[in-house]
C-alpha cells in the first residue's frame, strides 16, 4: 500500500492512498464467502458455491465491490498510522471504481487535531471572589435546617402568603376543557410560584371552600400560547410553624448539643463550599485564559456533530415535558435559526476547549490509571441510578467507553494547569491551590 497526505487546513487532511491488488486478495476470498452465504443456487449448498459460479450469478463487479468494502477501513487505518495523523471524526471517502486486475484508489479526508503551540502556564493570571462568609449567610443556613422540622397546622382563616392549601384546579379554553388540567386535591406553597402563574395571587385571601377564576397562559398541549381559565377551589388551609432555635432543636435537627456547636459545624460547611467555589472559579477562568491565550482553530464538521448532538438532547428533554421546539421557540422569543447560532457558539467553545486540553494532556505525558477510570466510571453510575458494571457495559455497546476515560484524562490535564497558574483573590491575597484542595480535603476527612 502506499500512500501521500496533503494538509488542506490547520484541521483536515486529505489522504491519497493505493492498494496493489494483489493486496486485495484476503478481502476477495472473503467477498466470496460473504456472498456465498447470501445466495441459493441449485445443486449447492448454501456457503459452499464455487468463485466461477458467483461471478457468473452476481457479477466480477459486485464482487470487486463487496471486496472494497471490506478493505476500506483496514487500508485507511493503516495510511493513518503510517503518517501519524491524528484523525478527529469520521472521513469522507471518495473510492475510485477498481477495475479487475487494477490497484484499488481512493482518498480519504478526514478533520485532525491541529498542532497547537501551549504557553507558559506560570504566566498566567486569574482572580477569583473574596472568601466572604457573614453571619447573615449562616442564619440562613440555619433557618433552611429550621424550615424542614417545621410542622403544619390547620387554620380557620383566609389565605396568606406562605400557607399550604389544599385545592382543586380546573383549566378551560373557550368553555373547553384542557387535556391534562384538572385536578383534585394538589397540595401547594403560596408564593412558591410551583404551579401555574397567577394561581399564587388568585388564592390569597380565599378561604376554605371557597372559589376563584383566574387566567393564565398555556405553554404546551393543544392550547399552547392560548389562555386558559382556571377555576381554584380551596379545600384547606394550613400555617408553617417553625421550632424555638434553642438547643433542643440542634439536638433534633442535628447530631450537636447545643445551636451554638450547629452554628459552628454549618459555618465550616459553608466555608468548604466557598473554597470549593473558588477552585471552581480558577479552573473556568483559567481555561478562558487558555482559550485566549492559545489560536485553536475548531473542525466543522466536529462542530456540526456537536450541535446536533445537542439539539437531539434539547428535543428529548422538551418531549419528555411534552413540549414541542415549536412551543419553546415560542416561549423563548426565540427563532430556530437563533436557536442554532446560540447552539454553535457554545459547540464551538466546547470542542476548542477540548482539543486545548488534549494538546495540553499530550503535552505533559498525562496517564489515567486503572483507578481514576474506575472511579469515574462508579461517579456516573451513582447518577444514573444503575450498577457501575452494568453502566460500564452501555458505555462499551455505545462505543463511548473511550470518550469518559477522554473526559477524566482532560480533567486531569486542567488540574495541572491550575496547579501552575497564579490565582489572587479580589482583596489581592495569592491562593495557592494545594492549600485549598487540602483544607477541602481534611475538613471532608473530619467528618
Amino acid at each position: 500500500m502506499q500512500s501521500t497526505v496533503e494538509t488542506l487546513s490547520p484541521t483536515r487532511v486529505k489522504l491519497s492512498i493505493e492498494v496493489p491488488f494483489a493486496e486485495l486478495e484476503p478481502s476477495l476470498k472473503k467477498a466470496y464467502r460473504t456472498l456465498a452465504q447470501q445466495i441459493s443456487i441449485p445443486g449447492f449448498r448454501k456457503g459452499k458455491v464455487p468463485a466461477a459460479v458467483i461471478d457468473q450469478r452476481v457479477g466480477r463487479g459486485a464482487v470487486l465491490s463487496e471486496a472494497v468494502q471490506e478493505a476500506l477501513p483496514e487500508q485507511y487505518m493503516a495510511a493513518v498510522q503510517a503518517h501519524e495523523v491524528k484523525t478527529i471524526g469520521r472521513p469522507e471517502i471518495d473510492v475510485e471504481e477498481l477495475a479487475d486486475g487494477e490497484p484499488l484508489k481512493f482518498t480519504a479526508e478526514v478533520d485532525v487535531r491541529p498542532e497547537l503551540t501551549l504557553p507558559d502556564f506560570s504566566g498566567i493570571s486569574v482572580t477569583v471572589d473574596e472568601l466572604e462568609l457573614t453571619d447573615e449567610q449562616v442564619d440562613e443556613q440555619v433557618n433552611s435546617l429550621r424550615d424542614r422540622f417545621a410542622t403544619l397546622k390547620g387554620v380557620d382563616r383566609a389565605v396568606a402568603d406562605g400557607d399550604y392549601v389544599t385545592l382543586d384546579l380546573n383549566a378551560t379554553v373557550d368553555g373547553k376543557d384542557v387535556e391534562g388540567g384538572s385536578a383534585s386535591g394538589i397540595s401547594h406553597e403560596v408564593g412558591s410560584g410551583q404551579l401555574l402563574p397567577g394561581l399564587d395571587e388568585a388564592v390569597v385571601g380565599l378561604s376554605a371552600d371557597e372559589s376563584t377564576t383566574f387566567t393564565t397562559a398555556l405553554v404546551a398541549g393543544e392550547f399552547a400560547g392560548r389562555d386558559a381559565d382556571v377555576a381554584v377551589t380551596i379545600k384547606g388551609v394550613k400555617e408553617k410553624e417553625l421550632p424555638e432555635l434553642d438547643d433542643e432543636f440542634a439536638q433534633m435537627a442535628s447530631e450537636f448539643d447545643t445551636l451554638a456547636e450547629l452554628r459552628d459545624d454549618l459555618r465550616t460547611r459553608l466555608t468548604r463550599v466557598k473554597r470549593m467555589e473558588q477552585l471552581m472559579a480558577a479552573r473556568d477562568k483559567a481555561i478562558d485564559a487558555l482559550i485566549e491565550a492559545v489560536e485553536v482553530p475548531a473542525p466543522e464538521s466536529v462542530v456540526a456533530e456537536e450541535v446536533e448532538h445537542r439539539k437531539h438532547s434539547m428535543l428529548e428533554q422538551l418531549e419528555r415535558v411534552g413540549a414541542t421546539l415549536e412551543e419553546y421557540l415560542k416561549a423563548e422569543d426565540q427563532t430556530e435559526e437563533g436557536l442554532t447560532a446560540e447552539l454553535t457558539e457554545s459547540a464551538t467553545k466546547a470542542v476548542r476547549i477540548q482539543l486545548l486540553l488534549d494538546a495540553i494532556a499530550e503535552d505533559k505525558d498525562v496517564q489515567v490509571s486503572d483507578d481514576e477510570f474506575g472511579q469515574e466510571i462508579v461517579h456516573r453510575a451513582q447518577q444514573s441510578g444503575v450498577a457501575p458494571q452494568q453502566y460500564y457495559d452501555q458505555l462499551v455497546r455505545a462505543g463511548v467507553a473511550g470518550s469518559v476515560f477522554g473526559d477524566v484524562r482532560r480533567g486531569k490535564a486542567l488540574a495541572q494547569v491550575v496547579e501552575n497558574i497564579k490565582i489572587t483573590d479580589t482583596t489581592g491575597a495569592e491562593l495557592k491551590v494545594d492549600d485549598l484542595r487540602g483544607t477541602v480535603a481534611a475538613e471532608a476527612d473530619a467528618e
